[in-house]
């Protein structure tokens, strides 16, 4: 969308001077001749910059710029003044103007300092955004913790986020432990920082020591070009080494040696480097178990164990899951586009069911019942968690979790046959909307 300038200005000759220079860059422009004018028009539908002259009868540019940042804090406005000098200028921005432009202006010039203004307004937005966006997932408030397992683990982690603590998060697959991760992030000092995930068990051990420490180029072959590892990527912030328990003990060695010394040496290097991270390590193994097998060294897990959080399973903690299911529920409606609610049926079916894969696998029957749904009500039948609902034509063969999905697939390709391959009236078929198909194509493969 065009940006919306609205030009005040007593003078009409000149009011369209401006809005013909600025409207030349492809702003959208409207003007008005006086104060009174502009707050009226503001009311009616708003704008991005106010471009307003100094000098005006009854309300001039500085009461202007009174009233709306008393309405509209953060609308940019610029002045226009005869009188460019050091006091005046001083005087605008101690009322909060964004700049002054003097008369007579220069085109360029009076374009650039719009075009400042809107990259701020817009980078206000976005930030904005991104703060409603962290705190709606890491604030104390937004987190769903009914049970007291769930209470005590989030008072715990609000104790070791301020620490520079290394920390162990161990738990079975599904239960949460990157949210942890992210959290401990969120509620430290280091939030402002990188923040940086990687899975180990996705890189073959070449490539990972490659991802984390980085190389130097020529290190070894395909190595065409320089590369930062996630060590130094994650500066001053937080690195998180998920699956740690995949790695072999060579890795674990180097990654030992780090901690220890608290510097990374790229690959094909001569010297290290000092590296600040604060290091949050996760796995679904039993650590204990795979150092008495000889699979994980003794020493890296007094390493990493300095802070030690273990994860309870969501069949632990039963008063979790329907809190977890509605704000599953909450988001996956809101991105379909739909209203629907839990059935009382449904609801028993959840809280009977055995959650072997934990609140990932509550958050996937809750996508998929929101995308299967007939009704306004969600139904057992929707959930697809029984074994006798779960789609005849469906394979029994693998796991529960592989079985629901082939289901939620053959539903999809059937909406898509029917729309002869057009997405969105797939979408529509289903009920739900095209991001939200999108996004489930991929995660099934379709």
């Amino acid at each position: 969308m065009k940006a919306r300038i609205l030009i005040v200005d007593d003078e009409e000759r000149m009011a369209s001077v401006v809005a013909m220079a600025l409207g030349r860059t492809g702003y959208e422009c409207e003007t008005c001749n006086s104060g009174a004018a502009a707050l009226a028009a503001l009311a009616e539908h708003n704008a991005d910059v106010v471009v307003t002259d100094w000098k005006m009868p009854q309300m001039d540019g500085i009461d202007l710029l009174r009233q709306l940042r008393a309405r509209q804090p953060g609308l940019p406005v610029i002045l226009l003044t005869a009188h460019g000098s050091v006091p005046s200028a001083v005087a605008a921005m101690r009322e909060g103007a964004f700049d002054y432009v003097t008369k007579p202006f220069d085109n360029d010039e009076l374009r650039a300092v719009v075009a400042r203004a809107l990259d701020m307004t817009r980078l206000e937005r976005e930030n904005r955004y991104l703060r409603q966006e962290v705190a709606s997932r890491y604030a104390p408030e937004a987190m769903v913790a009914e049970s007291n397992r769930s209470k005590e683990l989030l008072a715990l982690l609000r104790r070791v986020a301020p620490s520079r603590s290394t920390v162990l998060i161990q738990g079975e697959s599904g239960t949460g432990k990157e949210l942890v991760a992210r959290l401990l992030h969120y509620w430290s000092e280091r939030v402002g920082q990188p923040f940086v995930a990687v899975n180990c068990k996705a890189f073959a051990e070449g490539v990972l020591e490659s991802e984390l420490f980085g190389h130097e180029k020529g290190a070894f072959t395909g190595a065409i070009a320089q590369r930062t590892g996630c060590f130094e990527r994650a500066a001053g912030g937080t690195l998180f080494l998920d699956e740690i328990g995949e790695t072999s003990p060579d890795f674990q060695a180097k990654l030992l040696r780090v901690l220890q010394d608290g510097e990374v040496l790229r690959v094909g290097a001569a010297q290290s480097r000092t590296v600040d991270v604060r290091l949050v390590a996760a796995t679904n193994r039993v650590l204990r178990e795979e150092i008495a097998a000889g699979r994980f060294r003794e020493d890296l897990f007094f390493r990493l164990n300095v802070i030690p959080i273990q994860l309870a399973p969501l069949r632990e903690r039963r008063e979790d899951i329907l809190p977890l299911a509605h704000h599953f529920l909450e988001r996956h409606t809101a991105e379909a586009g739909r209203r629907l609610h839990l059935a009382p049926e449904a609801e028993q079916i959840l809280l009977a069911h055995a959650w072997p894969g934990n609140v990932r696998e509550l958050e996937n029957a809750i996508e998929r019942a929101v995308v299967l749904a007939r009704n306004d009500a969600i139904t057992a039948e929707d959930l697809l968690l029984e074994q006798g609902l779960v789609a005849p034509a469906a394979s029994t063969d693998g796991t529960l979790q592989e079985s629901l999905d082939r289901a939620a697939a053959a539903r999809i390709r059937a909406a898509l046959e029917a729309a002869q391959g057009q997405r969105g009236e797939a979408a529509r078929i289903l009920g739900i909307e095209r991001t939200t198909l999108y996004r489930m194509m991929k995660r099934l493969g379709l």
